[in-house]
């Protein structure tokens, strides 16, 4: 996979490639691969940009079949499990790839949504939480800021209730209820945000919705990266 801007869902300026030797046909692949990007490429972004330009495919050569490996014409055949479950991982894989390639990223950044009224509303919070600038900023500047975190959510536009919020970074709760938790270590905090990957979680408290979505942080190399770039 090629590509570290204009990364946002519905993927972005890159090129990747997925070809197995499998013989599976191309209905099949397609149900596959849109199931699978899903999750994946299409859960995504560098800086909330889409690029017009971008391509995933997958090549099905067949030529296990010369080993006995069966034909596969239909995508609820049993049989796929083994390799849906292998998809998925190299499509994760190349996706985490083109965000720890983001421009001017130092850091990778993973943010679950929880307790969302449903899960097309969790990804749009989950979204609105990885694109925020300020969320991004704090990461780099590796401060747990939980305020722009509720802020993100906000404007979301999703339901939503500060007062049932709980935002945690990596095990670390650092709000309950719309409050500050009264276990909160500062300490510790500073210590988990130097790290390389982090995570945010955030619990709705209002339904069963759930959704994860991957980002970077946003540095000074970003800005003068792309401020000095000339078409």
């Amino acid at each position: 996979a090629k590509g570290a801007g204009m990364i946002a869902p519905d993927m972005a300026t890159m090129l990747s490639f997925i070809a197995t030797d499998a013989p599976i046909a191309a209905p099949v692949l397609q149900d596959l691969l849109s199931r699978g990007t899903a999750k994946t490429f299409n859960a995504v972004t560098v800086d909330s940009d889409t690029s017009t330009s971008d391509t995933l495919l997958m090549f099905a050569t067949g030529t296990a079949a010369r080993r006995g490996a069966p034909d596969i014409t239909n995508a609820g055949d049993a049989r796929l499990g083994a390799f849906r479950r292998a998809l998925g991982k190299v499509l994760k894989s190349l996706a985490l790839q083109v965000v720890r390639d983001g421009e001017g990223a130092r850091k990778q950044v993973e943010v679950t949504v929880t307790g969302a009224k449903s899960a097309r509303s969790a990804k749009r919070i989950a979204l609105s939480i990885a694109n925020s600038p300020l969320v991004k900023t704090a990461v780099a500047g590796e401060d747990a800021n939980w305020g722009r975190v509720v802020m993100a959510i906000g404007k979301a536009g999703e339901p939503a209730d500060r007062d049932l919020l709980s935002i945690w970074f990596g095990d670390i709760r650092l709000a309950h209820q719309g409050e500050r938790d009264a276990a909160y270590s500062e300490e510790a905090t500073s210590a988990y945000m130097k790290r390389d990957e982090i995570r945010i979680r955030a619990d709705i408290g209002i339904g069963r919705g759930k959704a994860k979505v991957w980002t970077c942080d946003l540095t000074k190399e970003y800005v003068a990266i792309n401020g000095d770039y000339r078409s």
